[in-house]
């Protein structure tokens, strides 16, 4: 189980064994290279723990520990959490800054062992469980589980509909049948013979009622956050594209270091996606090593590194990308930062711009709404031409339901386009089954009414962890590669998500707060750069090179599961240039080779 996650891990291994208790531990080096080994031992032998990820006080802790009496055998943060939990138990939990996925194992009780899993606030490291026998089985990734040979290598059907309609998985289960994902801000405590209850020890504020910021205080926050990030005894390095909020971070990581900052940017031939040029303003204005990598459609890549290192299917078309700039920033760093979640937080993503607008035409609309459902109705669906022409799609979403406005805004395919693509059997088995419920509980949520707020909130409990950080962290770990992420410092997010809305967007643009704090640090052409966002040209792949790899991947999905008439019309009105099925066909070519790779031959329906 512990060789599968070897490209995690591939400095040192370490196990604990001891009655019914067993942990492997797969290590990348990063805090204490020579005493950081795994597992961590209570001093009496009874209580054990491993960790992934990093605790950014930990220094603070110690001294606080050694004040107290402590002992360390090790200058490592896990070691730390340890002594913590034996002082504190789970009230430990809130003193913890970081990213972190922990197990611990208390056999102190004759009789009763316990197994306590933790998963930090935001979900940034992953953490797998599963019931079976009565045993209690975790791991950082799937793949990991399934080496054991105890579960069943079957698709999930909820999963299935999950995936085709968002492009990734989500919720409390994951795409394997007998498989959960401890979810973020969650903890499972669980003693011999109980039933696993996982409940949340952290929860984000429901209240856009922070306030507007003070002037330097984001700036401020954020140097705070990414100066911590900078503890590391390796070599250390950042992402930067063209965008906001990684050039905001590398600014910070300039000023937190002695050294100039390590940069990788990834290059695309296609002119609309490349963003070397506004990249290099900032690499020069800070002096940074700057290394840039061109990328170019392989194949091999997507059909045969990246679906088994996402052990689940996951079609987000800059996995790639994130793998390629990995690949390149490893040759020189083991740590790299990262600057996702700016979106999430300080409200950065087009469609939130979108959703601004939408929710005012609304209130002006007031009982006509369903005028613009009819209108929406009868506009005819335009792909290409003037703007004016293209608003059936905005015309049907500010007659729907806000919030499931919101979800389709950021949908693949919608529930209805699903059943097209399923076979007939497989439709009806399904048919229960719609990914808008899971995220429509967390727009629910808060308490505050802003459409904008709600969005935001949901986003942070679903796309966020299910598709953001599980890109960025399997991408990354497949070249033993640590990203950590200063704009999900949990009193970040705790502060500035709930900002006034004026604050967030204005004059159609975003991320008002976090432009404003950056004005007199980055070029202007940076503040001003349109967001372009971090995908592949996957239309031109799918019509170009990847085109045979296309319809072999198709003609390979189980006939039992789709429709196969459905599937070849639209790669042939896709290659034509008739229409552009660009994600759903990239979903379905991702399905089919991580189908392949893992050998999941049937849904659980």
């Amino acid at each position: 189980m512990t060789r599968t996650l070897t490209h995690r891990g591939p400095d040192d291994e370490g196990f604990f064994e001891q009655g019914p208790a067993g942990l492997g531990f797969r290590r990348l080096s990063i805090i204490d290279l020579q005493g950081g080994h795994q597992p961590f031992v209570s001093a009496c032998g009874r209580v054990a723990l491993v960790g992934n990820g990093e605790l950014y006080n930990h220094r603070a802790l110690r001294a606080e520990l050694e004040a107290e009496g402590a002992v360390f055998s090790s200058a490592s943060d896990m070691e730390v959490a340890l002594q913590l939990f034996l002082r504190e138990d789970l009230a430990m939990l809130p003193r913890l800054h970081g990213m972190f996925a922990l197990a611990i194992v208390d056999l102190r009780t004759p009789g009763q062992p316990r197994t306590v899993l933790v998963r930090d606030r935001l979900g940034i490291k992953p953490l797998y469980w599963a019931r079976k026998d009565g045993a209690l089985w975790f791991a950082s990734e799937a793949k990991a589980l399934l080496a054991s040979g105890r579960f069943s290598r079957r698709l999930r059907g909820e999963a299935l509909v999950h995936y085709l309609q968002r492009g990734h998985i989500g919720g409390r289960h994951s795409a394997w049948e007998d498989l959960h994902c401890l979810r973020p801000g969650h903890l499972l405590d669980l003693r011999a013979d109980e039933a696993p209850r996982p409940r949340a020890w952290w929860v984000a504020p429901r209240e856009a009622t922070s306030g507007a910021d003070a002037p330097g205080e984001v700036a401020e926050a954020l140097d705070r956050a990414v100066e911590e990030r900078l503890m590391a005894d390796v070599p250390l390095g950042g992402f930067l594209s063209g965008g906001l909020d990684s050039a905001a971070i590398a600014h910070s990581m300039a000023r937190g270091s002695k050294q100039p900052p390590r940069l990788c940017t990834v290059s695309f031939e296609e002119e609309a996606l490349d963003e070397v040029a506004l990249a290099r303003l900032t690499a020069e204005r800070l002096g940074a090593e700057h290394a840039v990598v061109l990328q170019r459609p392989d194949p091999a890549a997507v059909l045969e590194v990246l679906p088994w290192h996402f052990d689940e299917p996951h079609a987000d078309p800059s996995d790639l990308s994130t793998w390629l700039v990995s690949r390149v920033a490893r040759e020189s760093v083991t740590v790299a930062l990262s600057g996702d979640g700016g979106d999430e937080v300080f409200g950065g993503y087009r469609r939130y711009l979108h959703e601004v607008w939408e929710a005012r035409v609304r209130r002006a609309l007031g009982p006509l709404r369903g005028l613009a459902g009819l209108a929406g109705a009868l506009h005819p669906r335009v792909r290409r031409g003037p703007a004016f022409l293209r608003g059936k799609t905005f015309l049907e979403r500010v007659a729907a339901d806000p919030a499931r406005a919101a979800f389709d805004s950021a949908a693949v395919l919608t529930r209805a386009q699903v059943d097209a693509l399923l076979h007939p059997s497989l439709r009806g088995a399904l048919r229960a089954h719609d990914a808008y419920e899971s995220w429509a509980v967390h727009y629910a949520a808060p308490t505050t009414a802003c459409p904008l707020f709600r969005t935001q909130y949901a986003d942070l409990h679903t796309t966020l962890p299910d598709q953001l950080l599980t890109k960025v962290d399997r991408a990354s770990m497949a070249v033993g590669l640590e990203v950590r992420v200063p704009l999900l410092d949990h009193r970040l997010v705790e502060r500035f998500l709930g900002l006034p809305l004026e604050r967030k967007v204005a004059a159609g643009v975003g991320k008002v707060a976090l432009r404003e704090a950056m004005a007199e640090r980055l070029d202007p052409a940076v503040l001003a750069g349109a967001k372009r966002g971090f995908d592949a040209p996957i239309g031109a792949w799918l019509r170009g090179p990847l085109r045979p790899a296309l319809r072999e991947h198709l003609a390979g999905l189980p006939r039992r599961w789709f429709d196969h008439a459905h599937l070849e019309r639209l790669e042939a009105e896709h290659a034509a240039g008739r229409q552009d099925h660009a994600l759903v066909l990239w979903s379905l070519l991702v399905l089919e080779a991580w189908r392949r790779r893992h050998g999941c031959e049937e849904v659980a329906a």
